[in-house]
């Protein structure tokens, strides 16, 4: 067994930009430029004008080290290997030829220039992947850092290098034209100027030379004493303003008349990767690892920009998700950045960001320090709690933050952190003592009243989420003695409150506290890790450090399911919707299904990274995921919903399958690369068909059983009562004549439309007589025309008759079996009718579509009962119909006689 038996891989959230600097480029199909960011092993493509995906690249075999694109095709360096993708999906070039790792790129004209870590420069053709030119660098002596082609500069381009020197060389005949004067430091960025002749240059000790090539004369030196030069930008709309950025996630805008600082902007909270301003538009975007992507429109009275659009996820790990709502169609996470973000499920354009957790909010936004780091951020959430039920009245998320004592708030609604910082008063700084406690375990009522909170000192409180008032203490001194709370639960109807602690003790308490004494209280063997609860089904699942999880019983207090498996501590649990599946992840890198009613494993895969958080979706259509060392979310779909899964018991301590993580989409026409070959998501998905050696049921599993055909009820079970159901349904209204189709047209009866193109088959005409000369008397239905053509070549299956009437609806396979009779005005013949007979006999001794068989002979006993009985040769078949019958229906009866036999038995027992 390859893979997860219930998942399969959907797809990835919450990526946009990473180190790789982005590309932009106008396209005028589109009128609008677009960007090209890199997300790993994948590429996207976003359209600028409101920043939506407008397509993700295939998936490479190795992280992307480079982008570049042209008119034609998308260039994405992987390794050593450069691909051309057309239109981001296909795969049209692949470049092979560099050694080392390739890290830039740079489309001219019909060639394409690379240079890989070894200073190696090709030029390859774009349309026959050779190499045109080959340029070896040494880099002991010049290891290439920048490249640029100058304006106006037919087959130049200027090369920047980690020693600081310039070179200009002539790629058509491979010849160096001049060297410039060594810099002094390693040149990082090389961007032309809208002047001719003039290149910018950015140097990692933070110094911008504006260079005149053709005199080699430094027109202008400007210094940012905030570390390199990561990228530079001209405004090209009639403003004389340069743009640097820097790693410490600043832009600097220099007034170029003056030579002054402009303005400063702190853009990101990282490295910027790409700075570009968009040609004759008051626009720049910039791109950092912070993982976001946002546009600045210059529109500020001093010509500072704001923020326009912006595309981010989270900038760092994260750290708990939760489904908020009924729909399934969001999702909470909180990051290792401190933030708490929206993701949704439908559409990334919905993503909304509720901003990072702040001592003080207002204060942070005007004090920053040199280096972008806020000094009154908070450390990051480490788990949270939400409900929908008071979620447009106050705030409806309780963040718990690592090593802290306060507990935030948050509105969903809103959009943003709340005002309120829960602290019981024996921990608030006067009457404080011990400064090591911290939140560890809270839960939100189902009201969304109350916030119920644990400490690492054994104490349980409970506030008013509204107003922050401290509501109840439980236990005295501390509900668990001097031990930490690891998990609590509170019921629907706020009826009591289970607590579980390090010492191993579940304890059961009155939501509004009568004394200090819980109501009960069960020792567990091993000290407790964590609780994850299911409300509707009043059951917790517990996992203790031992690795292994009970099922508790909330309302009986019980342990009804314990579960065995795990290799290492447990990071999170939840329940499926319906309360059947317990999904846990461990340190040991997988995750396990336990089916609670049969207390088996039934379901498990291991990932590449340790699973920190998972939620299961209330529609029970996803499982969302999040790893270590990971920014996205990632979806995996239930393929239970669309697809029917045989599910068998698994040992625990076997060997679980390795998957790979889900790509950022999940689109029949990607294509997916592996081991520098290129497969259509089709033929792989036959391929791993093949592997898996799916199972197809046959249409008849054994001749000892009954089986019934695959049709709908309604085709065979209103046969006997269709001059009742025409009745009830005749219309009000006489009914019009339909437009027919031209005579010569003639059309097959059934219930898909069809032509009959055989229909002058059976009428012939002499050559040289224009009458039409019948060849039959007999005027037969389609029906009929089978039985008789079975008949004559003695096809004793009768599949052909079958098959035609299984296709019919009620209305005509009462039709065709009325005319069977010669009569009554029947069309029909006595031996078509023995045929017909002898069908059924078939059908019922072979006990395949039995039910079929049961109301064709229904019809058929209706219509010409007192023909059967007149006839001898219809009247003999009768005997051998009535034995296979008998046959049919006592195979039938004993079955049924035995299930009820066994279920009756199995309910005395129980009882």
């Amino acid at each position: 067994m390859r893979g997860s038996v219930i998942f399969q891989p959907n797809r990835a959230l919450g990526f946009v930009s990473n180190h790789v600097p982005a590309y932009v480029r106008y396209v005028e199909k589109r009128n609008e430029n677009v960007i090209t960011t890199c997300v790993g092993k994948s590429f996207h493509v976003y359209g600028a004008n409101s920043f939506r995906l407008i397509r993700v690249g295939g998936l490479h075999p190795e992280p992307i080290s480079c982008l570049a694109a042209d008119g034609f095709l998308t260039y994405v360096a992987c390794g050593n290997v450069i691909y051309g993708w057309r239109s981001s999906t296909e795969l049209r070039k692949v470049y092979r030829g560099h050694e080392r790792s390739v890290h830039l790129l740079l489309p001219f004209g019909k060639h394409l220039i690379s240079i890989d870590e070894s200073s190696l420069l090709k030029i390859w053709f774009v349309g026959t992947e050779e190499v045109y030119l080959e340029i070896p660098f040494k880099n002991e002596s010049f290891e290439i850092s920048a490249l640029m082609h100058p304006a106006s500069y037919k087959n130049k381009i200027l090369l920047g290098s980690a020693q600081g020197d310039l070179q200009l060389w002539n790629i058509k005949n491979a010849t160096l034209i001049h060297t410039f004067k060594n810099l002094g430091s390693k040149v990082a960025i090389l961007e032309q100027a809208p002047a001719i002749d003039v290149a910018a240059i950015g140097l990692q000790d933070g110094k911008i030379i504006l260079l005149n090539l053709k005199f080699e004369e430094v027109i202008m030196q400007l210094s940012q004493d905030w570390g390199p030069v990561t990228g530079i930008t001209f405004r090209t709309d009639g403003h004389p303003i340069m743009a640097s950025s820097s790693t410490n996630g600043q832009v600097t805008f220099w007034n170029l008349e003056d030579q002054v600082i402009l303005s400063t902007l702190l853009a990101h909270d990282e490295s910027i990767t790409t700075l570009k301003c968009f040609a004759n538009e008051p626009l720049l975007l910039t791109t950092s690892p912070d993982n976001s992507m946002k546009l600045w429109i210059f529109d500020l009275p001093d010509g500072g920009a704001r923020l326009l659009r912006i595309r981010e996820g989270h900038g760092a790990p994260p750290t708990c998700i939760r489904y908020h709502g009924s729909s399934g169609q969001n999702i909470l996470s909180s990051g290792e950045d401190s933030s708490l973000r929206i993701f949704s499920t439908i559409s990334e354009t919905l993503n909304k960001s509720l901003g990072k957790a702040s001592y003080n909010r207002k204060a942070s936004k005007k004090h920053r320090s040199k280096d972008g780091e806020d000094p009154f951020r908070m450390p990051p959430i480490s788990f949270f709690t939400s409900e929908l039920t008071r979620d447009k009245e106050w705030d409806s998320i309780a963040a718990a933050h690592s090593g802290l004592v306060q507990v935030t708030t948050w509105s969903f609604d809103k959009c943003r952190m709340g005002e309120l910082k829960l602290v019981p008063e024996r921990f608030q700084n006067k009457n404080r003592t011990d400064f090591g406690v911290s939140v560890t375990a809270l839960n939100l009522s189902h009201c969304g009243n109350f916030v119920t909170i644990g400490y690492s000192s054994g104490h349980l409180e409970r506030f008013n989420i509204q107003s922050g008032i401290h509501r109840a203490s439980y236990g005295h001194p501390a509900a668990h003695d001097a031990m930490a709370v690891r998990g609590i639960s509170i019921d629907n109807l706020n009826q009591f409150v289970v607590s579980g602690g390090a010492e191993g003790k579940l304890k059961w308490w009155h939501f509004k506290p009568t004394g200090n004494k819980p109501i009960y209280t069960q020792q567990l063997e091993e000290p407790i890790a964590m609780f994850c609860t299911h409300r509707e089904s009043a059951m917790i699942a517990i996992a203790l450090e031992d690795f292994s999880v009970f099922v508790v019983d909330a309302d009986s207090r019980a342990v009804v399911r314990r579960f065995l498996g795990h290799r290492g501590p447990i990071t999170d649990a939840c329940f499926s919707p319906d309360s059947r599946w317990l999904l846990t992840a461990s340190r040991d890198c997988t995750i396990k299904i336990w089916d609670i009613p049969s207390a088996y494993l039934v379901d498990h895969f291991r990932m590449p990274q340790i699973c920190t958080s998972l939620a299961m979706s209330p529609t029970g259509d996803f499982l969302a995921t999040s790893y270590v060392d990971s920014r996205g979310i990632y979806l995996w779909a239930n393929k239970t919903l669309f697809t029917h899964v045989s599910m068998k018991a698994i040992k625990p301590d076997s060997e679980a399958p390795l998957m790979d993580l889900p790509a950022t989409i999940n689109d029949e026409n990607t294509a997916v690369l592996l081991d520098d070959t290129v497969m259509d998501v089709d033929n792989l998905e036959e391929a791993m068909d093949e592997i898996n050696m799916s199972y197809e049921s046959p249409p008849q599993l054994s001749q000892e059983l009954i089986t019934m055909s695959n049709l709908a009820a309604s085709r065979w079970q209103n046969l006997l009562n269709l001059d009742i159901i025409k009745k009830r349904n005749r219309p009000r209204q006489a009914p019009q004549k339909p437009k027919s189709a031209p005579f010569f047209l003639p059309t097959v009866s059934g219930l898909d439309f069809q032509f009959d193109l055989n229909a002058d088959s059976n009428q012939k005409t002499d050559e040289s007589s224009k009458i039409f000369q019948p060849t039959q008397i007999e005027h037969l239905t389609s029906f009929g025309k089978l039985l008789k053509e079975s008949l004559a070549v003695g096809d004793e299956s009768f599949a052909k008759p079958i098959e035609h009437l299984t296709k019919l609806g009620p209305s005509m396979i009462d039709y065709e079996i009325r005319n069977l009779s010669p009569l009554d005005g029947g069309n029909g013949s006595i031996s078509i009718m023995t045929g017909f007979l002898r069908m059924v006999i078939v059908m019922l001794e072979s006990k395949h579509a039995f039910e079929l068989a049961q109301s064709w002979l229904s019809v058929f006993l209706k219509s010409h009962g007192r023909t059967v009985v007149d006839n001898e040769n219809l009247r003999e078949l009768l005997d051998e119909l009535e034995v296979a019958q008998a046959k049919g229906w006592k195979l039938l009866e004993d079955r049924l006689l035995y299930g009820m036999g066994v279920v009756s038995s199995l309910r005395n027992f129980n009882a």
